[in-house]
């Protein structure tokens, strides 16, 4: 585009807005995003965005609430100063869990959260790995929907695994899973479960042989680790000969932290979509960074070039 392009960053996560940054030699946008003395989010664009195409780099990551209304007021002080697009980055989608009615008289809080973004001015949306695809067909404007698997996968393919085995904690991550262990030729297995509540997961039974092989868990997000220590202790339990799990999105809410400290899992492999504070670091966690992925992907928007080609 003749556009220039411009970063910004609400509070989220700006250790990984600025490594986007250094991607893709652009300082993040001057802005002030605070508070007024009664909690009230304050933002103010402290440079000029007339004709921009303005990316803003904000996971709706706990404190939900306040990062996606820090993300929607950012998004209106933009549009008001006629930014000529603007695109939301969002390393991690708050509210996706919910993207359909399970039960009765329950929201569907995906859909709820497009409908605001949308309403709020936004011209597109960056994703990375939502927890349900047809989340893309929320929104009426044009969604880029990335994956995590490239970097995990180029992680995986450096380290010494025997007779390696992919493992999917539940139905609904069969098909990220699979898609993982075509690329790293390695075999596949699902965890059957049932959840009986909110954050609760019961374990039923594992498809697939890992007797004697090394079991690679994939999961799109790490919340209370509660489906994580389930799939581990069946694994365990079958004979996996060792235990290594992949979240992309590590919420590590609640237990999760004691919990994944207990288990025999060798290592947990997470992105960098969601800030980890430093008392949940352990040492058996690996972080990569997903700031070359996000950046290129923002390069070729605003190139107007091919997205899709990242990952094939």
């Amino acid at each position: 585009m003749a556009y220039e392009l411009k970063l910004f960053s609400g509070n989220a996560n700006r250790p990984l807005a600025d490594e986007i940054g250094q991607y893709l030699r652009v300082s993040v946008a001057n802005a002030d995003v605070d508070r007024f003395s009664d909690g009230e989010i304050f933002v103010q664009i402290n440079e000029n965005v007339r004709g921009a195409d303005v990316f803003i780099i904000q996971p709706t990551c706990p404190p939900v609430n306040d990062n996606l209304m820090e993300l929607l007021v950012m998004i209106d002080a933009l549009k008001r100063a006629s930014a000529g697009r603007i695109t939301a980055v969002l390393p991690y989608y708050g509210y996706g869990r919910q993207d359909r009615k399970v039960q009765p008289r329950v929201p569907i809080t995906a859909k709820l959260v497009a409908d605001l973004l949308t309403a709020a001015g936004i011209d597109r949306v960056m994703a990375l790995d939502l927890h349900a695809g047809q989340i893309q067909g929320f929104f009426n404007i044009p969604v880029d929907h990335l994956f995590a698997a490239p970097v995990i996968i180029d992680y995986l393919g450096k380290k010494d695994l025997q007779d390696p085995v992919i493992v999917s904690p539940d139905a609904g991550g069969v098909e990220r899973a699979r898609a993982i262990a075509k690329r790293l030729k390695a075999g596949l297995a699902i965890i059957d479960k049932r959840r009986d509540g909110p954050n609760v997961a019961v374990f039923m039974h594992l498809i697939g042989d890992v007797r004697g092989k090394d079991a690679v868990i994939i999961d799109d997000m790490i919340d209370t680790a509660g489906t994580l220590i389930q799939a581990v202790e069946a694994l365990e339990r079958e004979g996996a000969r060792r235990i290594i799990a992949c979240g992309v999105h590590p919420v590590l809410s609640g237990p999760a932290v004691d919990r994944i400290r207990s288990s025999p899992l060798e290592e947990l492999v997470i992105t960098n979509s969601i800030p980890v504070p430093g008392q949940k670091r352990l040492a058996r966690v690996t972080v990569l960074s997903v700031a070359p992925l996000l950046g290129e992907a923002i390069r070729r928007i605003h190139d107007e070039e091919s997205v899709s080609t990242l990952f094939v």
